[in-house]
C-alpha cells in the first residue's frame, strides 16, 4: 500500500483565484408541451439535464456506496422495484466518459483529498458510445463543486468542437445570454489557473430515478470503472486501465433534500460500505500523478492492475 496523505504533504499550488461561491442560477422546469405523468415527471427530474439546452444548474446531496458488484443483480431487483428505471439507459444502461481539468500541481486534487469546504472541478463529459464521438457530438462542459454538503452543478451542451475551442484553446465561444456567466467563469478558471486535461475516466452507469414522494431522488450503479492518463481525446481509439477493481462496482443516491428511509434501510442490508471516492482522483492515483491516498479504493484482484483496450461499444 502506498502512503497516506496528511495536509503536510499536499505541494504548494494556491494561486489565483479566491476560494468564493460563484452564484448558482436556478434549475429547469420540466418542458411544456405534454402533460407530466408521475413516470414522466420522475425521469424529467432524474435525467432532465441531459437534453442540449441552455444553461442547467441544481443542488443535491450526494452519499456514495461501495459494492460487490456480485450483489449488483440483487440490489438493481430491489431498486427497480421502487424506483422507475432511467429512460436513456435501457440494455444495461450507457457509457459516461469525462475528461478532467486540472492544473500542473493538482489543485483541484488535493483540495478533494483535504476536504476544502467550497471545492470545484471542471470536466468535459460525454454520455454514450465513445468511438462515435467527433466534432459535432454534443458533449457538456460542467463545473461541479462542493459547498460544505452540498453538492451543485452547473453545464451547458456544446458540440465537441466549440468545447474544445473553450476548454482547451481559451477562446470566448459564441453563446446564449444566459450562459453568459458560466462561460466566462469557465474561461477564467482556465486562463487564471492555466488548466489542462490531466484525466479521463469512463464507466457504465444504469440510472434509477424516484416517482411520487421520491420525486428528485437519483440512483446510480457505476461498473466497470476505468481511465487513461493519456490521449485525452474523447473518441480516441486508445487503452483504458481499469482504476476500480472490477469486483467493486459504485452506488450514488443523489437527493435534492434527505434519502428516504427505505433506501437508507437498503443499504444497511445490503451492507454497502460508505466510501469517500471520487473518480477522477481514482484515476490520477492509478497512474501515478499522485501518491494513493487513503480514500483509494484498494483490492488484491489481480485483474485491478491489467491494462486492457475497452472497445467503445462497451462505454
Amino acid at each position: 500500500m502506498g502512503p497516506r496523505f496528511t495536509r503536510s504533504t499536499r505541494p504548494p499550488d494556491r494561486a489565483a483565484e479566491p476560494d468564493t461561491a460563484p452564484a448558482v442560477e436556478p434549475g429547469t422546469a420540466p418542458a411544456a408541451g405534454r402533460p407530466a405523468t408521475p413516470r414522466r415527471a420522475a425521469d424529467q427530474a432524474g435525467h432532465a439535464l441531459r437534453a442540449p439546452s441552455k444553461l442547467h444548474a441544481f443542488n443535491r446531496y450526494e452519499i456514495k456506496y461501495l459494492v460487490d458488484t456480485a450483489r449488483v443483480a440483487a440490489l438493481r431487483e430491489q431498486l427497480a422495484a421502487r424506483l422507475a428505471p432511467d429512460s436513456h439507459g435501457a440494455d444495461g444502461g450507457y457509457g459516461v466518459w469525462s475528461v478532467y481539468y486540472d492544473t500542473a500541481g493538482l489543485r483541484f486534487y488535493w483540495e478533494k483529498i483535504e476536504g476544502l469546504r467550497f471545492r470545484r472541478k471542471l470536466r468535459i463529459r460525454h454520455y454514450g458510445d465513445r468511438s462515435m464521438v467527433d466534432d459535432d457530438s454534443t458533449v457538456y462542459v460542467e463545473i461541479k463543486q462542493r459547498v460544505n454538503r452540498v453538492t451543485q452543478k452547473r453545464r451547458i451542451a456544446l458540440p465537441y468542437r466549440t468545447a474544445r475551442r473553450l476548454c482547451d484553446e481559451r477562446v470566448l465561444i459564441e453563446h446564449d445570454r444566459s450562459q453568459r456567466g458560466f462561460v466566462a467563469e469557465v474561461l477564467g478558471l482556465v486562463s487564471g489557473l492555466d488548466l489542462r486535461p490531466v484525466a479521463m475516466t469512463g464507466y457504465q452507469r444504469e440510472a434509477f430515478v424516484g416517482q411520487d414522494a421520491d420525486l428528485g431522488l437519483r440512483v446510480t450503479l457505476d461498473h466497470r470503472v476505468r481511465g487513461r492518463d493519456r490521449d485525452f481525446h474523447l473518441g480516441a481509439d486508445a487503452e483504458n486501465r481499469l482504476i476500480v477493481p472490477p469486483s467493486r462496482s459504485i452506488v450514488e443516491v443523489k437527493a435534492n433534500e434527505r434519502v428516504p428511509y427505505w433506501l437508507t434501510d437498503l443499504a444497511a442490508r445490503a451492507e454497502l460500505q460508505v466510501v469517500r471516492v471520487s473518480k477522477y482522483c481514482q484515476s490520477v492515483e492509478a497512474f501515478g500523478r499522485a501518491p494513493r491516498s487513503i480514500f483509494h479504493i484498494h483490492d488484491h484482484d489481480p485483474a485491478a492492475d491489467l491494462t486492457a483496450a475497452v472497445p467503445g461499444s462497451e462505454a
